[in-house]
C-alpha cells in the first residue's frame, strides 16, 4: 500500500503574518472575521452563499484560507488535535461543495497556496500523526484539479497574474507529482520573471502605483528568490537587478515608523521583515539597516530619491546615523506621477503624506472598501478631497468610474527638483478634464525640519479652491485652530500648520483607513477660497510638540519670485529662515543677501548673522549683503 501524498516544505513568505492564536481559536468554533466584520458559519459552511452580500470582499478573503496558518502554528505551538481537525473540515467541506473553477483564479491562487503552507506546517510540527485518512489523498488530488484549471485561466496581466503564477511555482516545487517533468515548473519561472519585468518599472515602482500592491507582489518575488535558491532553481537574467529596483522603492517609501503611506488603493502596515530577508537575499546592508531601525546593516546613501516613472518622490531629513533617532527623522511622499494601471488608481495628483517624531502627521486615508453600495464608501475614499492636495470646485480630478476610467484622466506633469545644502524643492502641477485649472505644487523641505507648501491656482473663471490636509486617526477632538492678524495657526498631536495669508481654517470630520473594512475618525484641515479665479495658498508644516512655540510665516510674493519669511526655526527656536524660489534662474533676496539662482535659503541667528546657507542652480552670488531686515 503507497504512503498518503505529502507536499515537500517550500518557504512560506507570509508565515510571520498568520500566527494568532485567536483567529485559529475562532476558526475551531467556526467564526471567522475579515475586514472588519465577523460571521459565524461552521466548519462546513455553505461556502458558495455565505459572506456578505453586499461587499464580496468578505467571501474572498474567506475562501484564501489563510486562517489555515493560524490553525497550523496554533498546532505546532499545543500539539492540540482540535486544531488539525478544524483544517480539515474546512477543506474537505470546501472540495465537497464548491466546483473547482468557481471563483476567481486569484483566489483559487491564494488556495492553492496556503493549503500548501498549511499542510507544510502541520507536517513539521512535533506530534503530527498525519491527516486522517484519506485527507492527504483528497487534499492532493483538489490541488491537483486546482492548479490544472488554474493554468487554464491565468490572469492576463498585473498583481493578480503575479499570485496565481506564484501558486503555480509553489504547488510544482511542492508536488513533484504535479510536474512529472518539470513543464509547470519551467513555464511558472519563465513567466514570473517576465510579469516582474512587465509589472515593476525600471525605476522600481509597480505599475499600479499603489504602496499596498507594490509590496504585495514583492513578497511574491521575493518568495520565489528565497525558494529558488532553496530548490537549486535558477532564474533568468535580469531578475536580481528589477527585484532590487523594487526593494529599493520600498526601502524609501517607508516611514521612519516602520510602516508605509496608504497611497492609491492602499492599506498601511509595515513590510520590513520582507526588506530584511530581501536584503541577505541580495546582499544588500542597505535594506538591512532600512529594515532594523539601523540595528544591522549600512545606512542608505540617498535621503531623497525620485522615483519619475512611478510618479514618486521623498525627502527624508537622515537615517538615524547622525544623531536623530531613526524614527524621529522627517519624512515626506509626493505623489506626482500618472493613475496606477487598472482601476486602483485615487484621483489624488500632489498629494502628499508627511511623518516625524515616530508617527505619521498628514496622512492618505487610504481605500476602506471595494464596495459601491449606500453610502459609497469607495467613492468617499478614493475621491481628490480625500486627499492632500487642492479640490476645485468640489469636483473630483478625474471622472469618478467604478473601474478604470472611461474617459479622460487628470494628467501630472513633474517640472523639476532643485536641491543644495538644506534645502530640496520639488515643483509638479496637474491639468484636469473637469475644469480649466492649472494647479501647480511646490514642496520645500528646509533644513530637514519643515516643509513650506505652495499651491498656485490658475482659472479661466472664478472657483472654489479648498486647499485639505488629512490628519491621523490620533488628532481626532485634539487639533485646534487659531486665527491672528498674519498667520492661521492650525495645532493638532505632534504637527502644526501655519497658513499665509490667514484665512480661516475649517475642520472637518474625516476618515483613516489602515487596513480593509476598518475606518477611524480623523480631522480634516480645509483652507477654501470662493469666487476667485487665481489663488495661492502657501502652508508651512512644522513637526512641533504640543508645548512649542509655533513660527511665523510671512510671504512677499511678485511675478518672478516667491520670498517666505519664518521666524522661530532653529534648534532654539529664535532662528530666522529666508526661502525663495523662481522659475528660472535669476535674483532673489533673502533678507540680508541677494542671489542669482532658482531656489535659495539662509538662516540668521537672532542676532542677525548669516548661520546657513543654500542655493539651488546658483551661478554666483551677487552684490553687497542687504540691510536686514
Amino acid at each position: 500500500m503507497s504512503a498518503p501524498p505529502q507536499p515537500r516544505p517550500v518557504f512560506c513568505i507570509v508565515a510571520d503574518q498568520h500566527r494568532d492564536r485567536g483567529v485559529a481559536e475562532a476558526a475551531c468554533a467556526g467564526r471567522f472575521t475579515h475586514n472588519g466584520v465577523t460571521l459565524e458559519l461552521g466548519l462546513e459552511p455553505d461556502w458558495l452563499s455565505a459572506g456578505l452580500v453586499e461587499d464580496r470582499e468578505w467571501a474572498i478573503e474567506w475562501s484564501k484560507f489563510y486562517y489555515g496558518l493560524d490553525l497550523a502554528h496554533a498546532f505546532a505551538e499545543t500539539a492540540e488535535p482540535r486544531f488539525l481537525a478544524a483544517w480539515e473540515r474546512l477543506a474537505r467541506s470546501w472540495i465537497r461543495t464548491v466546483p473547482v473553477g468557481a471563483d476567481p483564479s486569484h483566489v483559487a491562487g491564494r488556495r492553492i497556496q496556503n493549503w500548501i503552507y498549511a499542510w507544510n506546517m502541520f507536517a513539521a510540527a512535533p506530534g503530527f500523526p498525519g491527516l486522517s485518512p484519506g485527507t492527504a489523498a483528497c487534499i492532493a488530488g483538489s490541488l491537483a484539479a486546482q492548479v490544472r484549471d488554474l493554468r487554464g485561466r491565468l490572469t492576463p496581466e498585473r498583481n493578480h497574474r503575479t499570485l496565481e503564477l506564484y501558486a503555480l511555482f509553489i504547488a510544482a516545487l511542492a508536488l513533484p507529482d504535479l510536474d512529472p517533468d518539470g513543464t509547470l515548473l519551467d513555464f511558472a519561472v519563465t513567466a514570473l520573471s517576465e510579469n516582474l519585468l512587465t509589472d515593476v518599472l525600471p525605476d522600481g515602482v509597480h505599475r499600479e502605483r499603489s504602496t499596498h500592491y507594490h509590496m504585495i507582489t514583492l513578497r511574491t518575488f521575493v518568495g520565489v528568490r528565497e525558494n529558488a535558491r532553496r530548490f537549486g532553481v535558477t532564474l533568468p537574467d535580469g531578475y536580481d537587478e528589477r527585484l532590487a529596483r523594487a526593494c529599493e522603492f520600498a526601502l524609501h517609501c517607508h516611514r521612519p515608523d516602520g510602516g508605509i503611506p496608504a497611497l492609491s488603493d492602499a492599506d498601511g502596515g509595515s513590510y520590513l521583515g520582507l526588506l530584511e530577508r530581501a536584503g541577505g537575499l541580495l546582499g544588500r546592508p542597505d535594506f538591512l539597516w532600512a529594515s532594523t531601525a539601523g540595528g544591522r546593516g549600512a545606512a542608505p546613501e540617498e535621503c531623497s530619491p525620485s522615483f519619475p516613472l512611478g510618479g514618486y518622490f521623498m525627502q527624508r531629513s537622515g537615517w538615524g546615523a547622525n544623531g536623530t533617532p531613526f524614527r524621529d527623522e522627517r519624512f515626506l511622499v509626493f505623489d506626482c506621477g500618472p493613475l496606477g494601471d487598472g482601476s486602483h488608481g485615487h484621483y489624488d495628483l500632489l498629494n502628499v503624506e508627511i511623518a516625524a517624531g515616530g508617527r505619521p502627521l498628514v496622512v492618505d486615508p487610504g481605500r476602506y472598501s471595494y464596495s459601491e453600495a449606500t453610502p459609497n464608501w469607495r467613492r468617499w475614499f478614493r475621491g481628490t478631497a480625500a486627499h492632500n492636495t487642492v479640490c476645485v470646485d468640489g469636483l473630483d480630478q478625474t471622472p469618478y468610474a467604478r473601474g478604470k476610467p472611461n474617459d479622460a484622466v487628470a494628467q501630472a506633469t513633474f517640472l523639476g527638483r532643485h536641491r543644495a545644502p538644506g534645502l530640496d524643492v520639488l515643483h509638479g502641477e496637474v491639468r484636469s478634464p473637469c475644469y480649466d485649472v492649472v494647479h501647480s505644487r511646490r514642496v520645500v523641505f528646509v533644513a530637514g525640519e519643515y516643509w513650506l507648501l505652495e499651491d498656485r491656482l490658475r482659472g479661466d473663471r472664478p472657483h472654489r479652491y479648498d486647499t485639505r490636509f488629512h490628519l491621523a486617526a490620533d488628532a481626532w477632538h485634539r487639533t485646534q485652530v487659531a486665527v491672528g492678524a498674519a498667520n492661521a495657526v492650525v495645532r493638532a498631536p505632534g504637527v502644526t500648520l501655519v497658513v499665509a495669508p490667514a484665512r480661516t481654517p475649517r475642520l472637518e470630520p474625516g476618515w483613516v483607513a489602515e487596513s480593509y473594512g476598518v475606518k477611524r475618525p480623523a480631522p480634516v484641515v480645509s483652507v477654501a477660497v470662493d469666487g476667485m479665479a487665481e489663488v495661492t495658498f502657501t502652508t508651512l508644516v512644522v513637526p512641533l510638540a504640543c508645548d512649542g512655540i509655533p513660527p511665523t510665516l510671512a510671504v512677499h510674493a511678485s511675478d518672478d519670485a516667491t520670498v517666505v519669511e519664518v521666524r522661530g526655526t532653529g534648534l532654539d527656536g529664535r532662528a530666522r529662515d529666508w526661502i525663495a524660489w523662481r522659475p528660472t534662474l535669476g535674483h532673489l533676496e533673502l533678507g540680508p543677501l541677494r542671489v542669482r539662482a532658482v531656489a535659495a535659503w539662509l538662516r540668521q541667528s537672532e542676532s542677525g548673522a548669516i548661520v546657513a546657507f543654500g542655493a539651488c542652480d546658483t551661478d554666483a552670488v551677487a552684490g553687497e549683503p542687504m540691510d536686514s531686515a
